[in-house]
């Protein structure tokens, strides 16, 4: 394990928040490893961190640097924030640097209804989504399919819901890669992973997952006409946020192809500096077959937050007794952080395709990036940041620095401080859950052991994070938002 000591003797200050742990500190660094950190944050920070990201930068193939966004803290293999790029002629791909939750990620969505109008019925919105939206370990959704359609959704993503009535057909262009990564091929998917993901769609699932109905406030606007372009335009306007994943389904093709790879490393004789970084050469029939199965995760997510999103416009409109479209509930995007991606990249002058890792991490493409949707091409990709379900989160946007400097990538939240043992230990679910409704925010959820884990204590501070984002220019932040309602697992 390192030593925090060790690693401040060689560590280089590269700016105010950009830090850099040189090739010579580790045997068999093929990169540089930098972390964005503020002083304190970098102080603060899980020293398992260190420790991984440095095992990261050994990697087969990776190119310019492994890196650690502010909200780093210690995961299987990969730092969660941990971001790296590899020549797909050399180098390898890693579930531990995509996470078991493929495609974990955030979806926001905004309605023309303000505090105002909201509060009186808050608990029994609340109450119905709690209902609607099934939140929990092992828990199944209202969508009864077959297996065939559930390949259907493997290939084709969230234009299956639009197709089958669970969508706009504008809601689809306004996801990352319109809602489908291309190459899925359901024959790559285990019997046991079908069975697992069959009964999940639509669900939260548990963990750090949420359903968070939010408040803007007007001293959290920080560039008006860019959250004029989201359709963000007033302070007390309501949006709901949702924080999944593929659940089971993704969990399950992570661990068949790590068992898989482990294999594979033996016979060519690869090595790595944790078992967890378990890895097959990206051109290898392996490794080619886990990332056909991986964008079937990852569709299959993009699928659950969009039929999460249905449940949440039916919820509405029971409430509130209106259409969904009079109250706006559009899409404003949908961006996943745990995937790996072919992307073009700048490498020493010129673009280069890369297969590029994200874990814990989002994708923050600038202004005029051609795969950005038209409607947002102009001010660049919406990022969403989720915080903790005490303190509230952030929308920002993406920038020409991180393509420039991270492969276009930016932090996906604010990053735990501690494990889920010690929160638990710290808080009891119960009394946080009433002390949180006397301020204003009424939650509900399947475990209050699993309530006591999200304790807004046991995160790092969003604005600190956010700060070094806007310092380090990898992206910016656009609007605040404050947390009224949440439905946790």
């Amino acid at each position: 394990m390192i030593k925090i000591s060790e690693v401040t003797k060689k560590i280089k200050k590269i700016s105010d928040v950009i830090w850099e742990i040189p090739k010579t500190y580790k045997k068999g660094m093929n990169v540089p490893a930098r972390i964005y950190a503020s002083d304190k944050i970098l102080k603060d920070m899980d020293k398992g961190v260190f420790e991984q990201l440095t095992n990261v930068a050994c990697l087969p193939g990776i190119q310019k640097y492994a890196y650690c966004m502010p909200d780093g803290h210690w995961g299987y293999g990969f730092p969660i924030g941990g971001v790296a790029a590899f020549d797909p002629e050399k180098g390898v791909i890693s579930p531990g640097g995509i996470g078991f939750d493929i495609n974990c990620g955030m979806r926001l969505v905004t309605t023309n209804l303000t505090y105002k109008e909201v509060k009186p019925e808050l608990k029994p919105l609340v109450n119905l989504l709690f209902k609607k939206v099934p939140a929990g370990v092992g828990k199944k959704g209202f969508l009864r399919i077959t297996e065939n359609s559930l390949k259907d959704i493997m290939v084709n993503g969230a234009s299956w819901c639009v197709e089958n009535g669970y969508g706009r057909k504008e809601d689809v262009k306004r996801i990352e890669e319109y809602g489908c990564i291309k190459g899925a091929d359901p024959v790559t998917v285990s019997e046991k992973a079908i069975k697992r993901g069959i009964r999940q769609i639509g669900t939260l699932g548990s963990g750090n997952h949420y359903l968070e109905i939010q408040m803007v406030t007007a001293e959290n606007i920080f560039r008006p006409k860019i959250a004029k372009k989201f359709e963000i335009t007033n302070p007390g306007q309501i949006v709901v946020m949702v924080h999944c994943g593929s659940r089971g389904f993704g969990h399950q093709i992570g661990t068949d192809y790590l068992g898989k790879f482990a294999k594979v490393m033996k016979e060519i004789k690869l090595g790595v500096k944790d078992r967890e970084l378990a890895c097959a050469p990206f051109k290898s029939k392996e490794g080619q077959n886990y990332y056909k199965a991986m964008a079937c995760a990852a569709n299959m997510a993009f699928v659950n937050r969009q039929m999460i999103m249905h449940r949440i416009r039916e919820s509405f409109s029971e409430i509130f007794n209106r259409e969904p479209e009079e109250m706006g509930l559009n899409l404003v995007y949908d961006v996943a952080h745990n995937i790996a991606k072919l992307e073009k990249h700048k490498i020493n002058g010129s673009k280069k395709e890369l297969v590029v890792h994200r874990k814990g991490s989002t994708r923050s493409f600038g202004p005029g990036h051609p795969e950005l949707t038209e409607i947002y091409r102009e001010v660049g990709q919406p990022v969403i940041l989720g915080g903790s379900m005490e303190t509230g989160s952030h929308l920002l946007v993406g920038t020409e620095t991180a393509m420039n400097e991270t492969f276009g990538s930016t932090a996906h939240g604010s990053g735990r401080t501690m494990s889920r043992t010690k929160a638990k230990h710290q808080v009891d679910g119960c009394a946080l859950q009433k002390e949180m409704e006397k301020r204003g925010i009424y939650v509900k959820a399947d475990s209050m052991k699993g309530l006591a884990e999200e304790a807004g204590f046991a995160y790092k501070n969003i604005n600190e994070v956010v700060e070094i984002l806007e310092k380090a220019d990898i992206s910016r932040t656009v609007v605040g938002f404050k947390p009224i309602g949440n439905i946790k697992g």
